[in-house]
């Protein structure tokens, strides 16, 4: 029996901010592939190892965690203003499918490096040295990005000694302006908080009755107290992760949460969109010891913040989160705020499972609605790997 060759498709591996993904030129991808739908899917499916049942992802560039089963689309944008065009896929690490639903904050550090290295920026837009301002489109949900990329001798500088939580080795600050951020959610009209209401009660089966603010900024977040649901906001992954109670817990929010946004019609339809929304829960400062063994005092930060991403505990924080959280934040009577002090800020620093990360953001009631004009964060980014990928010539 004769088996289809495999094919090679140009790649770059890159890490951005607390995540790594597999990068891709729109035109590089093959043809069947460079427009939405399921030949596109496949082909990324098999680029990372998807569908594995043995969930480890060895038979692709994917390694096991949402914060590794990432990839991206890049192309050169005809939007007025903007530089290049972004695209988001999160693939499911145990089922057939890639969620388009959401951006990736943390990934967005590096798609204004890839960009400029790829060729996609006009040339006069990257001084010899100093900083590239990439303005970006993200396509998942229609909004700008403004990267500013440090440039050395006509390159992207990606050394540095700028220090992330979460990872392990310093690099070149990237600072990431996320405009506008109130992401329109279909069925969530466009609302920062859909359902009118800073604070809701949320019913869900087997839980209880939840206080909880729903926010769409960033990513859709549903944020709960860290106490109603029996924790201290000190926990790190292990404490979720090897709890199957929890997480089915956890799933419940965000399956009853999705419903009342208005992002999905009935709680069953949650499992094809696992991206979003995401569910964080909060608690005042306290002292605790992150994952890498680095102490974080009460004092240091406003808040603590833990966050699942597609079932699980992340590891740090994800950006588009993050961008939730400091929007929340910003906002006298959320219980991101109420967690916070309660007082009106412009910035967070909040602790997370790999340490604590500062947000900025300014909020404005206007005309009885919250408003927000940025979110900003720095990141960082670096090629981890680039040339091919290789795939069976079968997959599409």
């Amino acid at each position: 029996m004769a088996y289809a060759a495999q094919i090679k498709i140009p790649a770059t591996y890159m890490r951005g901010g607390t995540s790594k993904g597999v990068f891709f030129k729109l035109q590089d991808l093959p043809l069947a592939a460079q427009q939405p739908g399921a030949a596109r899917d496949a082909l990324l499916l098999r680029v990372i190892g998807s569908p594995d049942p043995y969930g480890k992802q060895i038979d692709g560039m994917g390694a096991a965690t949402s914060s590794t089963s990432k990839t991206v689309i890049l192309a050169k944008s005809a939007r007025p203003g903007h530089d290049v065009d972004y695209l988001f896929g999160q693939v499911s690490i145990d089922s057939p499918f890639v969620d388009w639903s959401g951006n990736c904050g943390n990934l967005s550090a590096a798609v204004g490096s890839f960009a400029i290295s790829a060729g996609l920026v006009d040339a006069e837009r990257v001084p010899q040295n100093g900083v590239a301002v990439v303005r970006i489109w993200q396509a998942n949900i229609a909004r700008t990005i403004i990267a500013h990329v440090p440039i050395t001798d006509g390159e992207v500088q990606e050394t540095g000694g700028f220090e992330l939580d979460g990872v392990t080795f310093p690099a070149a600050e990237v600072r990431l302006e996320f405009m506008d951020p109130a992401a329109e959610e279909e069925g969530a009209g466009g609302s920062m908080f859909p359902t009118g209401n800073l604070v809701d009660d949320l019913e869900v089966p087997g839980v209880g009755t939840l206080k909880v603010t729903m926010i769409n900024a960033g990513i859709p977040t549903i944020f709960v107290d860290a106490a109603a649901i029996g924790y201290t906001g000190t926990e790190l992954q292990d404490a979720i992760n090897s709890d199957p109670k929890a997480l089915a817990m956890f799933e419940a929010i965000r399956a009853y949460g999705a419903v009342r946004m208005g992002l999905i019609q009935h709680v069953d339809e949650a499992a094809k969109r696992q991206h979003t929304p995401k569910v964080a829960f909060v608690a005042k400062p306290a002292s605790y010891v992150a994952s890498s063994g680095k102490p974080v005092a009460a004092g240091d930060v406003d808040v603590l913040v833990r966050a699942m991403s597609m079932g699980k505990l992340h590891h740090a924080m994800m950006g588009t989160a993050a961008v939730a959280i400091g929007t929340a934040a910003a906002i006298p009577g959320t219980l991101v705020n109420l967690a916070a002090g309660g007082e009106e800020r412009s910035s967070v620093r909040f602790g997370h499972p790999s340490g604590s990360l500062r947000v900025g953001a300014k909020a404005a009631l206007v005309s009885g609605e919250w408003t927000v004009t940025k979110v900003i964060m720095s990141r960082s980014a670096r090629v981890l790997m680039e040339g091919w990928v290789r795939v069976p010539g079968d997959v599409i």
